[in-house]
């Protein structure tokens, strides 16, 4: 049998926006963080690039919010995009006085640019700004005596008024529509404990591991999103899942992403060298896609890249820096560098070999401003969410910064609100058994959602394509439903069941826009709508 735990808040999720919404809460609230490994297990650590904030006077807001837009072809929130870029020079402060170790140059922070910015404005720490954040907010996260930090913990599902009238209990029309915490199962135990909260935050990331070939890590199988959806919130623009265009292609290099940074620093993508040629000699095609070249939007390139492998049959096509110094390449990149030639391969003589790969989920929980869902006492913030920020396509570096801006956000709000009366929430039902002879069927499973997702529901989709999808994620539900009622549950089973409900909200939302816009291009219907309009979903519970 699990314990039942008590907290103010419970945030869900260990990356920037979990630990931005957990070190702002602690000085007056009691807080547990769950990880579902290891603090640094999410995608927060592996983000290389940096954060976009205006911090130049070449720069103002205003071209911030500018290439927001653009980005995400006017489908942004203007409010949203204006909140965050306004907020986005005081979240830089509050890492710097963190203590976090950016670039710097001439006595003030190095500045770069990637694809889509108008002007240098990219606050990085080399080319490993996500680590360098969360192992300087680890430190203080561990030495807050407020947080309790629940490592190898994976969230069930959201507690709800439902739970308490499945054991018999009347509850009030207010009191069944809300959140009170969350069931979490502890891998290191196998046991499934109640965590009771006055406020639950989702900080779950996105949900790339939907398809075959992601830069994401393990942990990204979209818990959060599912688990509102199963709760009663609305959830938006799940069709606009970002494809990086630059993948490292190698068969010993799992998701390992080659950092926006390196166009924005001149890098060339060129077409594969023939073998009697010399290996930085193939064409460069970027430019007959956009005027932008490498700098265009990343749905522009992705989609130029799958264009050009599938037009000559190729398996990746190359990113190019050799034509430039060494010593630029060492300082600016050490890590991709050091990883690739791990792989054989020296950047600084040879082009490294790039496929896209999903990314990051541009949509998600519909929140307002202050990461408040549909579900009272339930927050959400970071990539998790739907705030209306990205639009159809997310602009590079805007997600660490997105984390800052609605962690705090949801944490101011959280912090002005009344407290909340202790309730004993009704344990998880311990009476389901495990089957190993079933384990095969959720690995065949999550193969199947995986590799039919990135054949039907990819860069390029069709009405036959989505169709196709529609069917199969019937069938897998049907399956993978079952499984969950009638056995005890595992990390696999519970990350499977979130995957299938997710990849089923990212076929219905593309099956619900007629038009081709940022991330979602489909050959049936090429021409974008003129006005603009997000995709949203509610639940019919």
């Amino acid at each position: 049998m699990g314990t039942q735990q008590h907290y103010d808040v419970v945030i869900i999720g260990s990356g920037l926006a979990g630990m931005s919404a957990a070190l702002s809460l602690a000085s007056d609230k009691k807080v547990a963080l769950i990880s579902k490994g290891k603090l640094l297990s999410g995608s927060s650590d592996w983000a290389q690039g940096g954060i976009a904030a205006v911090m130049d006077k070449e720069d103002d807001i205003e071209n911030h919010y500018n290439d927001t837009m653009v980005a995400g072809t006017q489908l942004g929130d203007a409010g949203a995009v204006r909140f965050v870029v306004e907020n986005a020079p005081a979240a830089i402060q509050w890492l710097i006085d963190a203590g976090v170790p950016f670039t710097t140059e001439q006595g003030g922070l190095h500045l770069t640019r990637e694809g889509g910015h108008s002007h240098r404005r990219i606050v990085h720490a080399a080319d490993a700004t996500g680590h360098a954040i969360q192992t300087t907010l680890i430190k203080k996260i561990h030495e807050h005596a407020n947080i309790t930090v629940l490592e190898h913990h994976i969230a069930v599902d959201l507690i709800t008024g439902k739970h308490f009238t499945q054991h018999g209990e009347a509850l009030s029309q207010a009191d069944a529509h809300r959140c009170y915490g969350v069931y979490t199962l502890d891998n290191t135990t196998g046991k499934v404990n109640t965590l009771a909260a006055a406020h639950t935050i989702l900080a779950t990331g996105g949900a790339g591991k939907v398809y075959l070939y992601t830069t994401n890590p393990d942990s990204a199988s979209g818990d959060g999103i599912a688990m509102a959806w199963r709760a009663g919130c609305r959830v938006a623009n799940m069709e606009f899942m970002q494809f990086h265009p630059t993948c490292l292609f190698h068969p010993h290099a799992k998701s390992f992403l080659i950092s926006e940074a390196l166009r924005g620093e001149g890098g060339i993508l060129r077409l594969p060298a023939k073998p009697s040629e010399p290996a930085n000699s193939g064409h460069r095609f970027m430019l007959e896609h956009d005027p932008r070249g490498e700098l265009a939007p990343r749905d522009i390139v992705a989609r130029a890249i799958d264009f050009e492998i599938k037009r000559h049959g190729l398996d990746c096509v190359v990113l190019d820096m050799t034509h430039k110094e060494p010593e630029f390449i060492l300082e600016h990149f050490p890590m991709i560098f050091k990883r690739c030639l791990e792989l054989g391969i020296d950047m600084r003589t040879t082009p490294i070999p790039v496929v896209p790969a999903t990314h990051y989920t541009c949509g998600g929980v519909v929140t307002d401003l202050s990461g408040k869902t549909d579900l009272p006492n339930l927050y959400a913030i970071g990539e998790v969410t739907y705030t209306g920020l990205h639009g159809a396509n997310r602009l590079a570096s805007n997600s660490l910064l997105e984390c800052i801006v609605f962690g705090q956000a949801a944490a101011a709000e959280i912090l002005i609100q009344p407290d909340m009366p202790t309730v004993n929430l009704p344990a998880w039902d311990e009476s389901r058994v495990t089957n190993a002879d079933e384990e095969v069927v959720i690995s065949h499973n999550w193969d199947e959602l995986r590799r039919f997702m990135w054949n039907y529901v990819g860069i390029v989709r069709t009405n036959k394509r989505l169709e196709r999808a529609a069917h199969r994620i019937e069938l897998l539900k049907g399956e993978i439903n079952d499984f969950y009622k009638n056995f005890r549950v595992t990390s696999d089973l519970l990350e499977l069941r979130n995957l299938v409900t997710c990849a089923d909200l990212i076929i219905q939302c593309a099956r619900d826009r007629h038009e081709s816009r940022g991330l979602h291009y489909s050959l049936d219907y090429p021409n974008t709508s003129p006005k603009a309009m997000p995709t949203i979903l509610s639940p019919k519970n």
